[in-house]
């Protein structure tokens, strides 16, 4: 059976994305649940990695790392303006149909 995908959530996304997530029964922890606050986008990649996370962010330099290869366990990217509940619709449908093994070193658009 595929794994089912969890996700790391960048400090800038709002508090209500996650807690809308739990609320669904999705795994996620926030960069402060994580205590890396203030951590590198490298050390945010590198911890989701090691945890087997999906990071969410709305965040474009995570895109760019992607385009140079860095390893990771997927990203899952939605700009910035978008919703609440449209960025929880979109990460519940990864959640849904994709599983960890299909996103790693993937990125989705929301």
């Amino acid at each position: 059976m595929a794994s089912e995908v969890k996700f790391y959530v960048d400090e800038h996304v709002a508090k209500a994305v996650s807690r809308g997530l739990r609320q669904r029964g999705v795994d996620v922890v926030r960069v402060t649940d994580a205590g890396l606050l203030s951590a590198s986008d490298e050390e945010h990649l590198q911890r989701a990695l090691a945890e087997g996370r999906v990071i969410f962010t709305q965040d474009d330099d995570y895109l760019r790392f992607h385009a140079t290869g860095l390893e990771h366990a997927g990203i899952a990217y939605a700009p910035q303006g978008m919703s609440i509940g449209e960025i929880i619709r979109g990460l519940m449908l990864i959640h849904q149909v994709l599983s960890a093994d299909e996103m790693r070193n993937h990125v989705e658009f929301l």
